[in-house]
């Protein structure tokens, strides 16, 4: 994937040998200050010594004009920079990095530099490529050790803040008053400013840019007076409301009580699940708060907040300056609470479980349905950690706090981690009462976090069906009721339920969406949660090539932070490429010597023994199967039996016969057709080894018919293979028919415009699996380029 700003000094090199070759012409760089124009003018000086090149260019006059059109057919070039006009030439757009570039320019500038701290200084300079280069030299010891907060603005050195300050000074009285007005109300739109002033705001122009970086900047560099007028003159002119107040007590009110009416309208968008108004009002009434303790407690609620709606980064800054203001244990408790919600989505999970664990004991006391929430948070970090001591421990004392009476909200998450805790421990007939009263009270509990814990539940009923509308529902309320931190989450076990029901589509769906939503509010460890499942959806339908790169992706993070719930996941999917490459041996080791998780590991025993049967080493797989049969039976999963059936019909050379046909009986009646044709897949190989090629005939043709539906080509050629051998000269001919959900998702991005490397990077694959996709899509279609390609499905 191109970095930073590669892709536009690919585009200038090209323009500059079109150059070379007589075919000259103009191109204008557009972009902000700090976007990174003036670096590619100075490549294009140092690689071409036939280009005029202009760089802050606001007028085109008619000497220039003339050039731009002398040069065209000539081997000599004009490169123009430029904020905001094209002059109606070519031009080349220079937009904001996105969060994945920022930190990867902040991690080649300073390797080594703490995540948090990236996130946060990548929020800060919005996409801007200089503005990340001077924060990152800023940075003070302080700041890199975590002992300091991070910068809120750019440092006074910076040439980027120059720049914009000066601006601002060289503009009128009433332009400066018109930036003033925006610079301390972030939420004021220039639509809205107009009104005020229309001449100000068009002279203002850019300076009126919404993002934070242009707005701290020019709020940090306002002259006092004129920051408390444009505080004053909003005070009189926005309604009544929130906002209105915090201007009021800025200019100069009654800050104590201001700040008791700040909080009470936070209070009020909370119930209205609009967590972002809420933790700007609670943050603002706590500067206005003087009591330390109060003061405190309104940071903290503003930090929970900011976690909701998906802001962890500016949740941890807040709460930076909360810890030195209380002792009070209840406070450093819920403080714990939102800092373990945090590090569970982007820190190390273990470190997370302790945290969670320690906020449990201290709220048992005062704030019981906080602690058992705490509880929760803690039993999920302990699963992702893959660590069965923190999870028993937190079993234990979700059973100790768990009364006969117990209300239905804190009762669901108790049985839930007893259940869980019974279940990863392999005392499935304990585990089930526990997990079917979760599901059964979801029913009655609101909020999407009931929800979660219900399809985990269900899912490892093996009620896919239930995991599913659970899991979706779940979704549904997390986005309603503002709780943004929550989708990720939800996500997975949408994922995980359609993947057992066998619809890899809406997996597929799933998993990509919970990426992207992992990705824009920094929950890294869900990132890789999806991006394993994905990896594990294309390993079964043998896509290796796209498995290993998801599996690439996510692996230095898995390591990084120990998180052995998705490292176990990649894994099986690992095991599952083997498998397909015909290296049951490697398959073998990578599952029976991988130490992860207990649960994850019992789901992938089928590959096991599948690896185990293939390299000739039955016991080893027969030891897995007990362990996973022993689950399959307590759930009644058809689905899950079906896979017991079969790996019996692979150990069981006297009986195969009859645990094979079971088999298929069972993944008809689930509906699970993908393992149903691996499984006619292996049936049929055994008949054929057997000397019964005609029944292992029809039990292969049927698997080539599944596999292709599926458009698993991997697997449509070795079941083709098998047919041959079996005495079929042809097998069956390739299917034509529709595209795969991948390569309908590849087809609607090239209609949209996007290059390979952008189809790569969306949908976490690599860029020759994409140009491989793209392939087989024109063959499918009957087209021959990306414009036909589009026409055709317009």
């Amino acid at each position: 994937m191109l970095r930073g700003r590669d892709r536009q000094r690919v585009a200038v090199d090209a323009f500059l040998r079109r150059a070379r070759t007589g075919h000259g012409s103009a191109l204008v760089l557009r972009g902000e200050p700090g976007s990174g124009k003036s670096a590619l003018l100075d490549h294009a000086r140092q690689t071409c010594d036939a280009v005029l090149c202009v760089d802050d260019l606001t007028v085109l006059d008619d000497d220039l004009r003339r050039l731009t059109e002398d040069v065209a057919g000539t081997r000599g070039a004009v490169l123009i920079a430029s904020e905001t006009e094209t002059f109606g030439l070519p031009s080349i757009a220079l937009e904001p990095l996105d969060r994945a570039a920022s930190l990867q320019v902040l991690h080649d500038l300073l390797p080594g530099l703490p995540s948090v701290l990236a996130v946060d200084l990548a929020e800060l300079a919005c996409g801007n490529p200089l503005a990340l280069v001077e924060l990152a030299g800023s940075l003070t010891s302080g700041q890199l050790g975590g002992t300091a907060p991070p910068p809120e603005v750019l440092p006074e050195s910076s040439s980027l803040r120059t720049r914009l300050l000066a601006r601002f000074e060289a503009l009128s009285p009433r332009a400066r008053h018109v930036v003033a007005l925006a610079a301390v109300d972030d939420e004021l739109t220039a639509e809205v400013l107009a009104r005020v002033d229309a001449d100000a705001v068009t002279e203002a122009g850019a300076l009126l840019d919404p993002r934070r970086l242009v707005r701290s900047t020019l709020h940090d560099g306002l002259p006092a007076a004129l920051r408390l007028q444009a505080h004053a003159e909003l005070a009189g002119l926005l309604p009544p409301g929130p906002r209105r107040t915090w201007h009021a007590a800025m200019s100069g009110g009654d800050g104590g009580a201001h700040a008791d009416a700040l909080a009470l309208s936070a209070e009020h968008a909370r119930r209205c699940g609009d967590f972002a108004t809420a933790a700007r009002d609670h943050d603002r009434a706590a500067r206005l708060t003087t009591a330390p303790e109060e003061k405190a407690h309104r940071l903290l609620k503003a930090a929970a907040d900011h976690w909701a709606h998906g802001a962890p980064h500016r949740s941890r800054a807040v709460l930076r300056t909360a810890v030195r203001l209380t002792d009070t244990v209840e406070l450093r408790a819920l403080m714990d609470l939102v800092v373990g919600g945090i590090d569970l989505g982007e820190s190390l999970p273990d470190v997370a479980a302790d945290r969670l664990i320690r906020a449990a004991k201290g709220l048992i006391g005062t704030q019981r349905g906080m602690a058992v929430a705490a509880l929760g948070f803690a039993g999920e970090a302990a699963s992702i950690a893959g660590d069965p001591r923190r999870h028993t421990a937190v079993a234990d004392l979700a059973r100790e706090l768990r009364r006969p009476d117990e209300h239905p909200v804190t009762r669901l998450t108790l049985d839930h981690l007893i259940g869980m805790s019974a279940t990863l421990s392999g005392r499935h007939d304990e585990a089930m009462p526990a997990l079917r009263a979760v599901v059964d009270l979801a029913a009655h509990v609101p909020g999407p976090q009931a929800r979660i814990w219900a399809s985990q539940a269900a899912y490892v009923l093996g009620d896919a069906t239930r995991s599913y509308e659970m899991a979706t529902s779940a979704v549904t309320a997390a986005r309603e009721s503002g709780y943004t931190a929550l989708v990720p989450w939800a996500l997975v076990y949408r994922a995980l339920s359609a993947l057992l029901l066998d619809q890899h589509t809406a997996a597929l769906t799933a998993a990509t969406e919970g990426v992207h939503a992992a990705t824009a509010i920094g929950q890294h460890n869900a990132v890789v949660d999806h991006l394993t499942i994905l990896a594990l959806l294309a390993a079964l339908r043998g896509d290796a090539e796209t498995a290993l790169h998801r599996i690439e992706t996510a692996t230095e993070h898995i390591t990084e932070r120990g998180l052995i719930r998705p490292g176990t996941f990649g894994a099986w999917a690992f095991a599952c490429v083997d498998l397909a490459r015909d290296r049951p041996a490697d398959a073998l080791d990578r599952l029976r010597l991988h130490h992860g998780h207990a649960g994850v590991k019992v789901m992938a025993a089928p590959h096991l023994v599948e690896a185990a049967v293939a390299c000739g080493k039955p016991s080893t797989g027969d030891r897995a199967l007990r362990r996973y049969e022993k689950w399959a039976d307590a759930t009644g999963s058809a689905a899950r039996m079906a896979l017991s059936h079969r790996c019996h019909g692979l150990l069981e050379a006297g009986t195969a016969d009859e645990h094979f046909e079971e088999a298929i009986r069972l993944h008809r009646a689930s509906g699970t057709s993908l393992e149903l044709a691996k499984t006619e897949l292996l049936y049929g190989n055994r008949l054929r080894r057997g000397r019964k090629p005609k029944v292992a005939r029809e039990h292969l043709r049927d698997a080539v018919r599944i596999f292709q539906s599926y458009q698993a080509d991997h697997w449509v050629d070795r079941a083709r293979a098998e047919l041959r051998a079996a005495g079929d000269p042809t097998g069956e001919p390739k299917d034509h028919g529709d595209l795969t959900p991948q390569q309908a998702q590849i087809a609607t991005l090239v209609a949209e415009g996007a290059t390979n490397r952008e189809i790569a990077a969306r949908l976490f694959l690599s860029h020759r699996t994409v140009e491989h996709h793209l392939r087989n899509i024109f063959a499918r279609l009957g087209v021959r380029s990306r414009v036909e390609l589009t026409r055709r499905l317009d």
